[in-house]
């Protein structure tokens, strides 16, 4: 099969990523496809996660703003982000909508939507990047980092086609377990979002209600 002027100067890149020597005692660039495969293999093998995150969204138009909590998977379709900062926010995909719940800054109602059907993931962006990586990503290594004191690959993972939510993420993927530390994004909207896991547990059971919202007396459903 004859390759375009492109493929071939694209598979040259990734050649020369791959056998790249680092300067000043570093290893050897990594193999990002590589790396992307067993990293979506091992997250998409778990029955469940869960870790602490602190997230940073940068916008232009209102500036800088930190948040934390918790952050519980379950699939493709069942997410939750409770906060504790703001404290009683959330964030929750229940296997067939979405509910987001602001009180800190809009009390008194949630938006509930539908999960979108192609890709399943909608707000999901961790299975919606590891689920095919390279099939819908152009991957790239980046850099070797210390996560925790455990090595790290730092690999880009820029859309092949358009993608709604974003044009570029940058994942911090965990040499030993090969789990993501730390998420970066640039969305469609200008946002830029960084997501920062720590104390991650796999496979650890789920509440019955972990994926249910309960609708606090006084708060109106909107529904988008």
């Amino acid at each position: 099969m004859q390759r375009t002027a492109s493929q071939l100067t694209a598979h040259g890149l990734r050649l020369t990523t791959f056998f790249l020597l680092v300067l000043g005692g570093q290893a050897v660039a990594q193999d990002p496809e590589a790396i992307a495969v067993r990293a979506g293999r091992t997250f998409r093998g778990l029955s469940s996660f869960k870790a602490s995150f602190e997230q940073i969204i940068e916008d232009r138009m209102i500036g800088t703003q930190n948040s934390k909590g918790e952050l519980t998977q379950e699939g493709n379709a069942r997410l939750a982000m409770r906060f504790s900062d703001p404290k009683g926010d959330l964030v929750l995909l229940d296997g067939t909508s979405v509910w987001i719940y602001t009180p800190s800054t809009t009390p008194g109602q949630v938006i509930r939507m539908a999960i979108p059907t192609d890709p399943v993931y909608g707000p999901n962006v961790l299975s919606r990047i590891l689920d095919k990586p390279t099939e819908r990503y152009q991957v790239t290594w980046v850099r070797e980092e210390t996560v925790d004191g455990k090595p790290a690959d730092v690999v880009e993972f820029v859309p092949t086609t358009e993608d709604p939510l974003f044009s570029k993420a940058v994942i911090w993927i965990d040499r030993g377990t090969t789990l993501p530390r730390r998420l970066e994004l640039d969305e469609r909207t200008g946002v830029h979002r960084t997501l920062i896991l720590s104390r991650l547990r796999t496979n650890v059971p789920t509440g019955r209600n972990e994926f249910v919202f309960q609708v606090p007396d006084g708060v109106r459903v909107v529904d988008r």
